[in-house]
């Protein structure tokens, strides 16, 4: 599904059966003592810990862009795992958790991300919250070492290689029992499936403020994740393109493909910047097809639990800013905002009426 933890543009390769959340594992930093002076006292104007170092320009970008995919990944989580009812075919049982290593990031920063803890191994970058993994216990930093008794690929096909393996685990439901090292110490966890929607939540290397969905991944760009002002606004985002995803749109629209050479485009570390001017090729969407999936977003919101009310104000706020006649951005593509402002008003009011009266918010 969706994975976190680079300059915002990298895609994070995941586990094909894992559920997406990127978090930085922190990495300790070793400190040297300064000798004490005679006596047994430390001069105060003597430092006790050696200065760390300076970060560098590619562990700051890569820090950043961590801290976008970990926002984005814990924004999208409730989503996933509270909609799996509404997402019909596309919900499946996930492990709950994302792992990477020094190979998931471009080979410019294998260097960097050394540096920043990950090496050949495997290792935990996120759980899902209330997933089967963050119920077992497993937390980010582990270590995997083992999957059903078997020794964990390591090296630069590990994250292809383990999604092999766990297919034909996560078809039988049970619990899957992995080995992971935690402060260096081995340990058995038998991870319980969750069952979520199992859409690919994705961080685009572009600064046009958009969004696109090709009917199983949505991809945020980076100037749209900017443009937000707080995470209720990104998941008014990822729920929209989710809806879009759940109800087949780019199949009707006849984009599958289209839409999805753009989303491959803009996960590469440096996309060819002509395959998204003007539309990009994308056909706009018709105000029925929006007003559906804007129909849609607001039950899948609700449901995980997202304040709904400034669902009208972010949308008008997006196309005053950045109107039709932006022709690389969202509205371009979105135009009937007068027309999907009043749908969206009128099924808030259903939606909130429906969570006031205790009802199962189905649309």
């Amino acid at each position: 599904m969706f994975a976190p933890c680079l300059p915002a543009w990298q895609k994070i390769r995941n586990f094909a059966a894992l559920a997406p959340l990127a978090v930085l594992a922190a990495c300790a930093t070793q400190e040297t003592g300064t000798p004490a002076a005679p006596g047994g006292n430390v001069p105060a104007s003597v430092s006790t810990q050696a200065p760390k170092p300076a970060e560098t320009r590619q562990q700051k970008e890569l820090r950043e862009l961590i801290a976008q995919q970990d926002r984005l990944y814990r924004v999208a989580a409730p989503l996933l795992t509270s909609n799996a009812q509404l997402c019909r075919g596309n919900a499946r049982n996930l492990l709950g958790f994302t792992a990477k290593n020094k190979y998931s990031f471009p080979i410019e920063y294998a260097d960097t991300a050394r540096s920043l803890g990950y090496d050949d191994r495997l290792q935990v970058t996120g759980v899902l919250p209330g997933s089967g993994a963050e119920q077992a216990g497993i937390q980010r930093g582990d270590l995997l070492v083992a999957l059903a008794g078997k020794p964990m690929p390591q090296g630069t096909d590990a994250e292809r290689q383990a999604a092999v393996l766990l297919s034909p685990l996560v078809v039988k439901k049970a619990p899957i029992s992995l080995g992971v090292q935690r402060n260096g110490q081995q340990r058995a966890i038998n991870v319980p499936l969750t069952f979520a929607c199992a859409f690919s939540i994705e961080l685009g290397n572009a600064d046009n403020v958009n969004t696109y969905a090709d009917g199983r991944r949505v991809l945020i760009t980076r100037g749209m994740l900017k443009f937000t002002q707080n995470d209720d606004e990104l998941a008014y985002l990822i729920a929209k393109d989710m809806a879009h995803n759940i109800l087949g749109h780019a199949i009707r629209q006849r984009m599958v493909s289209t839409i999805a050479e753009v989303i491959d485009n803009l996960l590469l570390p440096h996309p060819d910047p002509t395959t998204t001017a003007g539309t990009a090729g994308i056909r706009v969407y018709p105000q029925d097809l929006d007003a559906a999936a804007d129909t849609l977003s607001l039950y899948l919101l609700a449901r995980a639990g997202y304040n709904i009310d400034n669902v009208p104000a972010f949308w008008k706020r997006l196309s005053d800013q950045y109107p039709a006649s932006v022709t690389n951005g969202y509205t371009a593509l979105h135009p009937s905002t007068a027309y999907r402002l009043s749908m969206i008003d009128k099924v808030t009011q259903i939606v909130k009426a429906k969570q006031e009266a205790g009802k199962p918010l189905m649309p």
